[in-house]
């Protein structure tokens, strides 16, 4: 019976559990092991979870202030990742110099600069995770930095997604108070946390490249070419960001048999192919890697369209040449392609400036070697690899240079104003088909004007019975003249997937525009004049039949010859391109599918679904 009591009495007075403070261990624990972040916190130093404490907000997480600690509500249930990342987001305040710590007394951030400062701590967490967020965050992050931001929002209003992006709840998360050491000079929280990352980002380039031993520690002498791209990532901003995510192929037998001099790139494999024969010095390294990271980030290889792909990698390498020396990046190694004539033009432009002389152009030199392009169409394969490795396209080297961008131009100074025009247009990406249609449609196929008239009165007036009004219609002249031509392809080719795409849209936007009917025209092997169909049944009168090539030129006769076609109406096709040459004589569209081609040069816009 005395063993039974005593058993009780230690159960009594041994400590209960703290779930909560338990998750919050955690969530510190999975923070530490962020190295970038780990440099801000020092950890438990600046961790401050007292029931006493009146800093921290009443219905949030925590909050940040200038002194360098982060206050958080004690009594706050939350997963250890997500006080990971309420902790990240905090800490990334000081990072950013949100809260910077100066003595005297401080004016306290409107609720513009506050949301504008989450904003971009949030889109900071979403390319670098760090834990889970538990608050409600967009799907989509404006462009601009905090100042740029905060002026938008004071003009246009705060977005709804953005209103609580913070950790303080209903209070801000960012507190401003005079420096309380006052023997020692404010701490600059922005070059610890600047150190830390380019540290960790480093050691992350070391450790994917091979140049350290997970298990060892064991570490080589660096090459030059990835001391060059160790540089990007830690001193070079607007490139850094690319940097981070290409890989280094240095394979001599690979260099030889793909006939490589010194460098090439594939921008889908994210991969950049060196030749490590080649002597060559730190400085001609960087610009090396830094002109094939442009050729991959500007997309020059998917931009040259149906021009000759060496000639347009020869023009694109005399611009990227001009804006490297000009920019200063690296030293250009000899034998390079730079003209100073040709300064402030496109690749386009200075393609059209060269390809007159192709006989010489042909005997010039780009990294690859003499007559070959270094921008390539396929991954090269490796040894021990069957199937390459795919990266994300678009997304990746959009989002890696508008990033380096923002950095670079906050940091370094000016750029070129060809690169700057061409990063920025990457910053909009191209509109979707079914948009692009749209607008044509806006442009080219009027809307109907309603008239007022005494004939028709209008039937609104029951407040005042005895004051007639003129009511609103549209006149049958006016109906007529808004009206377009449909020349549908219906052969076999074409698929009932397609279709349905295609004659949704064109349903759904004349039925917005107002137009009652179009004059449509299916084309097979000869035309059919099917006459003015309601928009919305033109899907109904489909037939697709299952011959061969189309002949689309009668079915376009048929409709410019019509008396009672309007002769501003224009003219939308439907094709898989699998049709004879046409000639049209009025405003005109294709609409095709993304991976068809016509046999012509189309003189109209061509809209290409997906």
């Amino acid at each position: 019976m005395s063993g039974a009591r005593g058993d009780r009495s230690r159960a009594r007075s041994a400590p209960r559990k703290d779930p909560a403070a338990e998750a919050f261990a955690a969530g510190v624990d999975l923070l530490r092991r962020n190295t970038a972040l780990a440099a801000l916190s020092a950890v438990d130093g600046r961790l401050c979870r007292s029931e006493e404490c009146e800093e921290h907000p009443s219905g949030g997480w925590a909050a940040v202030t200038s002194n360098g600690v982060v206050h958080v509500d004690p009594l706050r249930r939350a997963e250890p990742e997500e006080w990971a990342w309420v902790l990240a987001h905090c800490l990334l305040h000081l990072g950013f110099g949100h809260v910077p710590a100066a003595r005297g007394p401080r004016e306290q951030p409107d609720r513009f600069d506050l949301t504008a400062r989450c904003a971009v701590v949030n889109r900071f967490l979403d390319t670098f995770p760090v834990g889970r967020a538990p608050v409600a965050l967009p799907p989509d992050f404006p462009d601009g930095d905090e100042d740029q931001l905060a002026a938008r929002w004071r003009r246009d209003g705060i977005p709804a997604g953005f209103a609580a992006c913070g950790t303080g709840g209903p209070e801000p998360d960012q507190v401003l108070h005079p420096w309380k050491n006052s023997w020692t000079a404010p701490a600059d929280w922005t070059v610890a946390f600047a150190s830390a990352l380019s540290r960790t980002m480093s050691a992350a380039m070391d450790v994917a490249g091979g140049r350290r031993e997970e298990l060892t520690g064991a570490r080589r002498p660096l090459r030059p070419w990835e001391r060059a791209l160790s540089w990007f990532v830690s001193s070079y901003p607007l490139l850094g960001g690319i940097a981070a995510g290409m890989t280094l192929v240095a394979d001599a037998e690979l260099a030889r048999a793909q006939r490589i001099s010194v460098a090439a790139v594939n921008a889908e494999a994210g991969e950049i192919y060196l030749n490590p024969l080649c002597r060559y010095s730190d400085e001609e390294w960087r610009f090396i890697l830094a002109h094939e990271m442009l050729h991959a980030a500007l997309r020059h290889g998917d931009r040259r369209g149906g021009r000759d792909p060496y000639l347009f990698n020869v023009a694109a390498d005399y611009v990227i040449n001009g804006w490297l020396l000009e920019m200063g990046v690296g030293q250009m190694p000899e034998g390079l392609l730079h003209d100073p004539a040709l300064a402030g033009l496109s690749s386009e432009e200075v393609y059209d400036r060269i390809a007159r002389d192709q006989r010489r152009l042909r005997r010039l030199a780009t990294l690859r070697g003499k007559g070959l392009g270094d921008v390539l169409g396929e991954p090269l394969p490796r040894p021990g690899e069957t199937v390459p490795t795919w990266v994300d396209l678009d997304e990746f080297y959009r989002r890696g240079l508008l990033q380096g961008f923002d950095l670079h131009r906050r940091e370094r100074g000016l750029l070129p104003a060809g690169l700057v025009e061409e990063i920025r247009a990457l910053s909009h990406p191209p509109l979707p088909w079914d948009a692009r249609l749209a607008r044509w449609f806006d442009e080219y196929v009027p809307r109907p004007e309603a008239v007022r008239s005494f004939s028709r009165p209008s039937r609104r007036q029951a407040s005042t019975p005895d004051i007639p009004r003129a009511g609103r219609s549209h006149p049958p002249q006016e109906v007529a003249r808004c009206t377009f031509g449909v020349v549908l392809d219906t052969s076999g080719s074409m698929s009932r997937t397609l279709l349905g795409k295609a004659l949704g849209a064109i349903a759904s936007y004349a039925t917005a525009r107002d137009v009652t009917a179009a004059r449509v025209v299916f084309c097979d092997a000869v035309p059919f004049d099917a006459g003015y169909l309601p928009v919305t049944e033109i899907a109904h009168k489909v037939r697709v039949k299952g011959r061969g090539g189309t002949v689309l030129q009668p079915g376009v006769d048929l409709l410019q010859r019509s008396p009672d076609f309007p002769s501003t109406a224009p003219v939308l096709l439907i094709t898989d391109g699998d049709c004879d040459v046409l000639r049209v004589r009025r405003e005109h569209a294709f609409l095709m599918p993304h991976d068809a081609r016509l046999p012509f040069t189309p003189r109209g816009p061509v809209f290409r679904m997906r």
